[in-house]
């Protein structure tokens, strides 16, 4: 469905300030939904009590999660606060969601261990990372080759949760798992230079047009990535 021009623009203004993709998708998704609750009413003709109704709706009629609910509330709350800058004040006034917190569940050591050993030989070494490093799943697969450092064992993480950028400490057990990938990746990308129509790997804030080709170097090259069973558009 083609997004009408006010959600159009306030994509453009999240991808302008670096928002993940996924951010930006939930919050139109939201704000998409807040709009449409009050019939298309343009989000500037609405206020604080319309925002506490559609939030008391979620919690009430949708029944949705208390984290669900947080999302919603957040993406409103960037509607108002930044992109419409029309501050909501304090939001009190709704139905929140009351869920019995969940205890978590913890592996053992020996769990872990047992768990790696029975996973296919294709996913140990980012589970390896995630369990080692503590990276999130799209941390993972976005790691590029430049971001690890066997050297001082650690781990360059780039724009992670809230856009931060941290160092993480690598594992040295896998160490050997990760040169090995690494020739991979360098294959890979030998295979990939003899086709023309290559267009090389994306790189964030415009690197490909200040370093021309970086998006050719292995370095640039996601570092955990599995090849695809299928060729894709490029262009998309």
């Amino acid at each position: 469905m083609s997004k009408s021009p006010f959600l159009s623009s306030m994509e453009e203004y999240m991808v302008v300030r670096r928002y993940s993709k996924r951010t930006i998708k939930g919050y139109l998704y939201w704000i998409r939904s807040y709009i449409l609750y009050h019939k298309k009413v343009h989000p500037k003709e609405l206020h604080a009590k319309e925002v506490e109704g559609f939030l008391t709706y979620l919690a009430v009629k949708r029944q949705v999660s208390t984290s669900t609910q947080r999302i919603a509330l957040n993406a409103l709350a960037f509607l108002y606060n930044k992109f419409l800058e029309q501050p909501l004040g304090n939001l009190s006034e709704f139905n929140r969601v009351k869920r019995q917190p969940k205890l978590p569940t913890v592996l053992t050591e020996c769990e872990v261990i047992s768990l790696l050993q029975h996973l296919d030989a294709a996913y140990k070494l980012p589970v390896g990372l995630l369990y080692g490093s503590g990276l999130r799943l799209m941390e993972c697969v976005r790691l590029r080759v430049n971001d690890i450092d066997l050297g001082l064992k650690q781990v360059r993480i780039w724009n992670g949760k809230g856009a931060k950028h941290r160092l993480s400490t690598l594992a040295i057990e896998l160490a050997p798992a990760i040169k090995h990938q690494i020739q991979k990746v360098e294959h890979y990308l030998e295979d990939d230079l003899k086709n023309e129509s290559y267009r090389g790997v994306c790189l964030p804030d415009a690197l490909d047009r200040k370093y021309k080709n970086a998006n050719k170097y292995l370095g640039s090259q996601f570092s955990c990535i599995f090849p695809l069973s299928k060729v894709t558009d490029p262009t998309h």
